[in-house]
């Protein structure tokens, strides 16, 4: 017999035992719901091994109803996790939110936000290549759940994963209004090195938004916190886009600080359209000589005549 088929057996036995716990009669009146979870769950880790999907989700899926009809929400949380795993191993992604929201909320039922967050950051991390507006979601989610507890710190780390996936996802407005709740919350733990780096980061989406107005407002409201480096490069940055100088501006957004930020931070210094004055200027110039040339042609050839 192969191993799938073994693990298949012993999950059927598992669960035949599961099934006469939760039986009542005459001298027990109330089902073991505590057996039957844990058998239930037994059989779902065997039914897994054997890649039975199905039968494993359905068990855990049983499980979960024991846990909570005993009211162990932790254990029916922690089943759900499993579930999501089940979730990945079969290419069902979209299935993931549901169960992701229910662990989270029986974690909170337990009293646990720590764990609560955790489950949907491992779920965001699943699902953000495939499908990165889910992640969004988690992670924003995460962010309401661990505040509600006063975690500053935790917080601040999940906003800076919300603030990126946005940066990613080219929602820069969204990503404005994050990267300044980001900032907030350092500010709360005094971790003024991060805010100088979120500092760079804002003005740089800002000048993707191709707001330089915005962009020198952040930088004057929260520059104090940068480093000298960063303060000296996002002046000339600035400067540039105001002289409307392209050469300049693509020379500090190639700043290698810029270049090792965050990969988010990084691609976007490489797409921030360039102010155009000087190129314009050039094309004016060009054209005004190419005017006044073919003048001077056209009227020493009058002469000849």
């Amino acid at each position: 017999m192969s191993l799938a088929a073994k693990k298949v057996a012993e999950g059927e036995e598992l669960v035949r035992t599961a099934e006469k716990s939760l039986k009542t009669s005459l001298l027990k009146w109330v089902p073991d719901y505590d057996s039957a979870a844990d058998e239930y769950s037994k059989a779902a880790t065997a039914f897994r091994i054997a890649k039975s999907f199905d039968k494993s989700k359905e068990c855990f899926l049983k499980a979960i109803e024991c846990y909570k009809n005993n009211k162990s929400w932790f254990h029916a949380a922690k089943s759900y996790e499993q579930i999501i795993l089940l979730c990945k191993e079969t290419d069902k992604l979209n299935d993931v939110e549901e169960y992701a929201n229910k662990a989270c909320s029986l974690y909170q039922q337990h009293g646990s936000p720590e764990a609560a967050a955790s489950a949907l950051d491992k779920a965001a991390k699943l699902a953000e290549s495939k499908n990165p507006e889910m992640a969004l979601r988690f992670y924003q989610h995460a962010v309401e759940v661990i505040l509600i507890e006063d975690s500053t710190r935790q917080a601040a780390e999940f906003s800076s994963k919300v603030s990126r996936l946005l940066v990613k996802l080219k929602r820069y407005e969204e990503a404005t209004n994050a990267l300044k709740k980001e900032i907030g919350l350092n500010q709360q733990t005094e971790s003024y090195g991060q805010i100088g780096r979120l500092v760079v980061a804002l003005v740089l989406v800002q000048l993707a938004r191709g707001d330089s107005v915005e962009a020198e407002k952040s930088f004057k409201e929260w520059g104090n916190c940068c480093e000298p480096e960063e303060v000296s490069t996002l002046q000339t940055l600035l400067q540039a886009f105001d002289d409307e100088d392209p050469e300049l501006a693509a020379r500090m957004l190639a700043s290698p600080f810029i270049r090792h930020m965050d990969v988010e931070y990084a691609i976007l210094s490489k797409n921030i359209p360039l102010p155009k004055g000087l190129e314009i200027e050039k094309k004016a110039d060009a054209e005004t000589s190419g005017g006044t040339a073919r003048q001077e042609e056209e009227d020493e050839g009058e002469g000849l005549c």
